[in-house]
């Protein structure tokens, strides 16, 4: 057993500064990457570490890696490649949260399996968050389930996490040295799937967590009385409460067939028909997202309409069609994420101006759907297709993002607001499916560094031109690498200054003469659990494996089992966002710490106590 090591004035230093930057996580002073960039600055001018280790984070192997894949995971979504795995799960998941939670923290942690989490974490993330505002779910409720599934998932095979990565070769480092006292046994490796049952049993036990417990370790979202609301608060103002919502209405079969312009909707109703769906095409329904005056309306068509409540139910109530309670048929048409409401202004050098907007055929020509404008002081609901325009008069517009996008391209209007959404390439989509393939090619097959490999498949996604250098600046989290780069170093001043070796010894020493294979196991499971937090996975990993294995040895446990434990061990980082997939979610679910701490403190015992429930009853640990 290794003799009690004494505390120096590093070590106290260091242990200052993970206290300081726990209370700045609790607390929220300061911004999660301002607390980075702290440690970067602190550690080398108390001496801890030299200036070159602060700043080693920026050009660390897992920092790299998150750029890279983060870049990748944005050209697979402009493409439209994550799109066809959100639609399969919207399929199957319907409306419920619950199983909406359950497939996208399942497939997340599949893909975990066989490459590094952050980047299944990241790759996921853009159609994650366009589902979520598809089915009006809070996306808070989602991103948690998805990020513990994500690093639980790099336990099902043994290339699915750097801690895993590492283990066999840490292992036959220890072997190798400590052969006499192994005697002529030899080192047997672990194989791909040798941890398989336990990273699938904690996949399992992890979604049956958030299910049954969700209400409770997953943060509140209010719901605010206009979140359905179309337009903003600036807008509303202008605009008013007209147009407010858009609402979906089945035509009864007893209406008689009629054109568009004939209904005189927009008059009457101070409402706009922004799309016809009807039966019949080849999968069941074919869509006509900007009506013009000339459509006919059917038997058997559902309406898309914008309006507010009291006008739509009039317009139900006189035409009798039926006001459906929620957007069904057409939830992917008039969903957020694909579309919404912008204001433009019709510039002076525009083509419009003297004219009307049934005069240049406004909605054949742009494909967008005009609600009303607002000309000398006064908003305008009906007869905007008959006036004559000038420069300065401002039309509100509803329509898909990426028509806005290109109408942006033109001199005819000017948009007073940002353009959500951008321009698809579905024509790119093999291209960024091969980035992928070489990325992971290069990393699994060829043994390539991960940030190298996945670095290749960023600067190819370029090369092909699926997104500008740019676009690919543009999508990177900052927030997020300067967060991990700066907790790096002090997990290198953990190390270095000795006081993880510190820890490990004092709590060895606590319980001594109390250790049984399974007591050791259990330490082992807690004491890693807890590094992994203050340091990072690979860190903790390499100082504990070889410790774990002296302490197994000295007391007749299996040294293969206690390194396996410290692998899988190093993966149960949820109650502090330090991890790097904690760290990713963070600002897109608009999470703070005690949402960690309040979801990941029940899921770290039962990570443990799976682990343990597993390794007892199929790897042979003995009490």
């Amino acid at each position: 057993m290794i003799p009690p090591i004494e505390m120096t004035s590093d070590m106290m230093i260091v242990f200052g500064c993970l206290i300081f930057v726990t209370i700045l996580f609790v607390f929220e002073i300061v911004r999660v990457d301002m607390v980075g960039l702290l440690m970067m600055v602190l550690l080398p001018l108390s001496g801890v570490i030299t200036a070159s280790q602060a700043i080693s984070g920026l050009s660390s192997n897992a920092v790299v890696s998150i750029i890279a894949v983060i870049i990748i995971g944005a050209g697979l979504d402009k493409t439209g490649v994550m799109n066809i795995f959100a639609k399969q799960i919207v399929t199957l998941a319907g409306k419920s949260e619950v199983r909406i939670m359950a497939l996208i923290s399942a497939t997340v942690a599949f893909i975990s399996s066989f490459m590094q989490n952050i980047g299944a974490a990241a790759l996921f993330l853009p159609a994650t968050n366009r589902m979520c505002r598809q089915l009006n779910v809070p996306i808070s409720r989602i991103l948690i389930p998805m990020g513990f599934c994500a690093v639980i998932g790099g336990c099902i095979t043994l290339v699915g996490s750097s801690p895993l990565i590492l283990l066999n070769d840490l292992m036959a480092a220890w072997w190798e040295h400590n052969q006499t006292l192994l005697g002529d046994k030899p080192f047997e490796a672990f194989g791909l799937f040798s941890v398989t049952p336990i990273g699938i049993s904690l996949v399992i036990a992890a979604i049956l967590y958030f299910v049954l417990f969700r209400k409770f370790v997953l943060p509140e979202v209010e719901c605010e009385d206009d979140a359905c609301c179309l337009l903003n608060q600036t807008l509303e103002c202008t605009y008013g409460e007209e147009l407010h919502q858009s609402y979906e209405l089945f035509v009864s079969d007893d209406f008689i067939t009629k054109r568009l312009d004939e209904l005189k909707i927009r008059p009457l109703y101070h409402s706009t028909v922004i799309c016809i769906c009807k039966p019949g095409s080849r999968d069941g329904r074919t869509r006509v997202t900007v009506p013009a005056r000339a459509d006919i309306i059917e038997p058997g068509d559902t309406i898309g309409i914008i309006s507010n409540q009291e006008h739509v139910k009039k317009l139900a109530s006189d035409m009798g069609w039926i006001l459906l309670e929620e957007l069904n048929l057409l939830n992917e048409v008039l969903s957020p994420e694909n579309a919404g409401v912008t204001e433009a202004i019709i510039s002076p050098r525009s083509e419009l101006v003297g004219k009307t907007l049934h005069q240049v055929y406004f909605r054949k020509r742009y494909q967008v759907n005009p609600l009303a404008l607002y000309k000398r002081n006064e908003v305008l609901l009906e007869d905007i297709s008959e006036t004559k325009l000038q420069p300065g008069d401002a039309f509100l517009l509803h329509g898909q993002w990426e028509k806005f996008h290109l109408l942006q391209r033109k001199n005819d209007l000017v948009f007073t607001e940002h353009i959500e959404g951008e321009i698809m390439h579905p024509e790119k989509a093999g291209f960024a499916v091969g980035c992928l393939i070489l990325a992971l090619v290069l990393a699994l097959g060829l043994k390539v560094q991960l940030s190298i490999a996945l670095l290749t498949g960023a600067v190819s996604m370029i090369l092909t031109k699926v997104m500008t250098i740019d676009e690919a600046y543009r999508s990177v989290d900052w927030m997020t690498v300067f967060l991990l780069a700066g907790l790096i170093p002090l997990g290198i001043a953990f190390e270095n200054t000795g006081a993880s070796l510190y820890l490990s010894t004092g709590v060895t020493h606590l319980f001594h003469g109390y250790l049984t294979p399974l007591v050791l196991f259990l330490i082992i499971g807690f004491l890693t659990s807890f590094f992994t937090l203050v340091t990072s996975n690979v860190g903790a990993t390499v100082l504990l494996i070889p410790l774990a294995m002296d302490m197994a040895l000295q007391i007749g446990a299996d040294p293969r089992m206690a390194a396996l434990l410290v692998a899988v061990a190093a993966s149960n980082t949820f109650i502090l966002p330090t991890h790097q997939v904690n760290a990713l979610i963070m600002r897109p679910g608009g999470y703070k710490v005690i949402d960690y701490i309040r979801a990941g403190t029940g899921m770290t015992f039962l990570y443990i106590a799976v682990v343990m429930t597993i390794m007892y009853f199929f790897y042979g640990i003995s009490a």
